[in-house]
């Protein structure tokens, strides 16, 4: 038998629940017949829902039709309590999308699509209520095909036209059609599960129709997912039973789970706990069965794990990506007077870890409780489950909308932390995504230099907190963060480190970035009589709002469009009165956008980014044995680790003039021993007789900024630094390190010849025994051997101290912390990868204007 994990989902209203319990009644799993409007349904228990109608807990089920056992989600359909639905589909292995044959697609119905997509589960449709007047089979049908994908199918009849409507799915499928005339069972099952067919049924799940098609349909098209033998698991849901227990709600992903099993998780703090399962419970609405082992594709809630938490991933299983549906309220929790402010935090802890998206925030310095949510229903709901749950009469202040932060530019964050006896440095890329895309966090950094533990430990950091930005102190989204370098002490770095650098890292590319504000917009449709239209509109440009053109429906008018919720949220009430009752407003979230009265935010919220001492974008440096606070924009300065983001700058090849290169060909001609070390390193050049000897022409003076005027110009070389940095001198030097440190000295040689500096390349010999020292003239370069007990470094720092006063002095090297003293010492960096640019578009130049 095959297991297969079923989530039921619906805009409110459309008769999900009674499908559901239908389903259960059909295949014995229940033996009354339940209705919502009788509040004894097997699925909606709590009493909130029974009192409301609605449901706002999602809860398992258990039923098997023909050889499939079902574990039956069923959702929420209410708006206000996505996040809970939207938890329960990364569990899913199909969907079954309810829609009303009276109302068609509705706002959420479309959300719920999108959702599906995103999430890549294949789907079944129901269009229930076809037994009340108004509905209209073709009439939804082309709506389907036309708002979702034509490949929404009739099923209710397969005849040779739905056969080959189902073909035109797949190229293969349809040569077997065209072939057989028939597509058989396994192609369907194939199609859907790859979303290229999506089965719609009609019926009412009231009167039982179509509910046996349904269970059909099921059975004989869905495929059971292929699991690995290692154990896993992905968490979606934490909940306490009326005696307290504490349930983590599994699906079992890989091998299987038995009670005493221990399992290893990540907490959300990043630190690793054992724990064992004390039972496995399979629910059926209110009632479980204690089960002795769970196999993959079972889905169960499991007593005895303290530290999990929604979206975990278990054995095998990583950590899920956050949810799309994100609340967009914020409320001041209000207190009476007998109910002490930690006491309520506490309930409050254990409310947020059956639902994350409440984000429990306490203001220490206000002694307040603030929460997050998605709507005065869910608010109502929450205010009663307070008081049955915890005894706790509770109000709310008056809701302001959730802003949000994102970036316009890429750019790189740098965090390091070295207080005494500790080391950490990150540096993150931070790029801005698509509207909608949330946060992605990911790592090109090479294991060469940052171990794999520390890597995984830095993308831990990054999911754990909600990262807040620096215009308004919101949090951020739509941006993708990765880690490209980072380094750790091999005696010094403990965990903790990384978790300030990445936290440090993160704010530091933020205040470099140009930040957007953005706000939550609802997409509305308004339906009022005719003579009320010119007012709606009138008042959706006054609200920033924009809208298509109004069509007419009867002797009604409706218009379509978009408006920032913090300016339509108090809409309705308007509508009702302005209209006597007959208009009415339907709003869905649609996003977040960029605030409409962005700087008036800014200005009234006040938030000082520099002045959040929790959230600092400043860096720790331990120079001297002694930890020094550096400023966010002095990081780069100090920082150990090259930049990944090479700095926007013109590219040399803007700063050579002909007459340059003009000079320099007469020097070659003139200097025989170097136009041999030039030919030797890059090949024979072409010499026009007729132009080698033209004189060089005087180069214009900028126009803007100072020009600084030194007696020489110097460039010090980290010899064997720059060998092993770059890709070919440290591939020749695998066979022959005399070869690539000739190379490299052949290489400046040329690179003097036409920059008219001096060069010193400085070589290593600190361990050659009894090594004095030398320095020695090659051509036109200056070579330094130093002598033992004497590295590059020590010699490079000394010589830029004696000279960077009266010279300009640049250090070539790619050593983070030679370069953080050189420019102590006055003179300026120059990176392993700059040099070598600098040097190949000097010769591209030279190239291209000689030959």
């Amino acid at each position: 038998m095959k297991n297969i994990v079923l989530g039921i989902l619906a805009h409110v209203d459309s008769g999900k629940t009674t499908l559901s319990e239908s389903m259960l009644y059909e295949c014995k799993s229940i033996r009354k017949l339940g209705r919502v409007d009788h509040g004894d349904t097997a699925l909606d228990t709590n009493e909130i829902e029974k009192s409301r109608g609605i449901t706002v807990f999602s809860k398992q089920a258990k039923f098997v039709c023909g050889e499939t056992c079902c574990y039956l989600l069923d959702t929420p359909g209410h708006v206000d309590f996505s996040a809970e639905m939207e938890r329960t589909l990364a569990v899913l292995d199909y969907a079954i999308l309810v829609i009303s044959g009276t109302d068609g697609i509705q706002n959420h119905t479309e959300t719920l699509w999108q959702l599906l997509h995103n999430y890549n589960i294949p789907t079944f449709i129901f269009v229930n209520k076809m037994d009340l007047t108004g509905a209209d089979k073709d009439k939804v049908l082309e709506e389907l095909q036309t708002v979702f994908d034509s490949q929404c199918i009739d099923f209710t009849t397969l005849d040779e036209d739905t056969m080959e409507n189902i073909s035109v799915a797949d190229e293969t499928v349809m040569e077997k059609f065209l072939t057989d005339g028939v597509v058989s069972d396994e192609d369907i099952a194939y199609l859907i599960s790859r979303r290229k067919l999506f089965p719609c049924l009609f019926g009412s799940a009231l009167k039982g129709d179509g509910v046996t098609e349904m269970l059909s349909a099921l059975d004989k098209y869905t495929i059971m997912p292929a699991y690995p033998t290692d154990f896993g698991a992905k968490v979606y849901k934490i909940s306490h039973d009326e005696q307290g227990n504490r349930l983590t709600h599994i699906k079992i992903t890989g091998g299987s789970l038995k009670p005493k099993d221990s399992l290893k998780q990540l907490k959300a703090d990043g630190d690793t706990v054992e724990e064992k399962v004390n039972q496995i419970r399979v629910y059926n609405g209110e009632k479980f069965s204690a089960e002795q082992i769970a196999e993959s594709g079972t889905v169960c809630a499991v007593t005895g794990l303290t530290g999990t938490y929604s979206g975990q991933g278990l054995g095998i299983e990583s950590n899920l990506n956050q949810t799309l549906t994100q609340p967009i309220f914020t409320y001041q929790v209000l207190l009476d007077e007998k109910t002490d402010a930690f006491t309520a935090l506490s309930k409050f802890r254990i409310l947020e870890q059956e639902d994350p998206q409440l984000n429990v925030t306490w203001k220490e310095q206000l002694g307040e409780i603030h929460i997050s949510l998605m709507g005065e229903i869910q608010l109502e709901v929450l205010k009663t489950v307070v008081k049955q749950r915890f005894g706790m009469d509770i109000e709310f202040s008056k809701g302001n909308v959730v802003y949000k932060e994102t970036i316009k530019n890429t750019v790189e964050g740098v965090g390091h932390f070295e207080p005494l006896r500790h080391y950490a440095e990150v540096h993150l890329l931070l790029e801005p995504l698509k509207n909608g895309q949330g946060l992605v966090f990911d790592t090109l950094c090479s294991e060469d230099k940052l171990d794999k533990n520390w890597q995984r430990l830095v993308l831990t950091h990054l999911a754990e907190k909600t990262h807040i930005g620096v215009l308004t102190g919101s949090p951020i989204t739509d941006m993708k963060i990765t880690l490209v370098s980072g380094r750790a002490h091999i005696k010094h770095t403990e965990g903790g480190d990384f978790r300030q650098s990445t936290y440090r890292a993160v704010r530091q590319g933020l205040m470099q970035a140009e930040s957007v504000l953005l706000e939550p917009w609802y997409s509305f449709t308004i339906t009022v009589p005719m003579e009320n239209i010119g007012r709606v509109m009138a008042d959706m440009q006054k609200m920033s709002g924009t809208f298509e053109p109004p069509e007419t429906v009867g002797e009604n008018a409706v218009l379509r469009g978009e408006a920032p919720v913090v300016k339509i949220n108090d809409y309705k009430s308007e509508i009702i009165n302005f209209t006597r009752g007959k208009g009415r407003i339907n709003c869905q979230l649609k996003g977040y956008f960029p605030c409409h009265n962005a700087d008036e935010v800014i200005a009234e919220i006040g938030y000082d980014a520099e002045s959040d001492i929790e959230n600092t974008p400043d860096s720790v440096f331990c120079p001297k044995a002694s930890a020094t606070v550096v400023k966010w924009n002095e990081v780069k300065d100090w920082m150990h680790l090259e930049s990944f983001l090479k700095p926007e700058k013109e590219t040399v090849r803007q700063h050579i003039s002909r007459s340059e290169v003009v000079e320099y060909r007469s020097i070659l001609e003139q200097d025989k021993e170097l136009l041999k070390i030039f030919e030797q390193t890059y090949g024979k050049i072409k010499v026009d007789k007729y132009t080698a000897f033209d004189p060089a022409k005087k180069e214009e003076k900028a126009k803007t900024g100072k020009v600084v005027k030194y007696d020489k110009d110097f460039l010090l070389v980290d010899g064997y630094n720059i060998i092993f940095a770059w890709d070919d001198l440290k591939a020749l030097a695998k066979d022959d390190i005399n070869a690539a440190r000739e190379r490299l000295v052949n290489i400046l040689c040329n690179y003097q010849g036409f920059k008219r500096c001096e060069v010193i390349v400085v070589f290593d010999a600190y361990k050659v025994k009894g090594s004095v020292g030398s320095i020695e003239r090659y051509h036109n370069i200056t070579i330094v051997y130093t002598k033992e007990a004497e590295t590059a470094d020590m010699y490079i720092e000394k010589v830029t101290h004696q000279i960077a006063k009266n010279h300009r002095v640049r250090v070539a090297t790619s050593d983070g912390l030679e370069q953080v003293i050189i420019l102590g010492h006055g003179a300026m960096r120059m990176s392993a990868s700059n040099l070598k640019e600098e040097v190949n578009e000097i010769e591209k130049a030279i190239r291209e204007i000689i030959e």
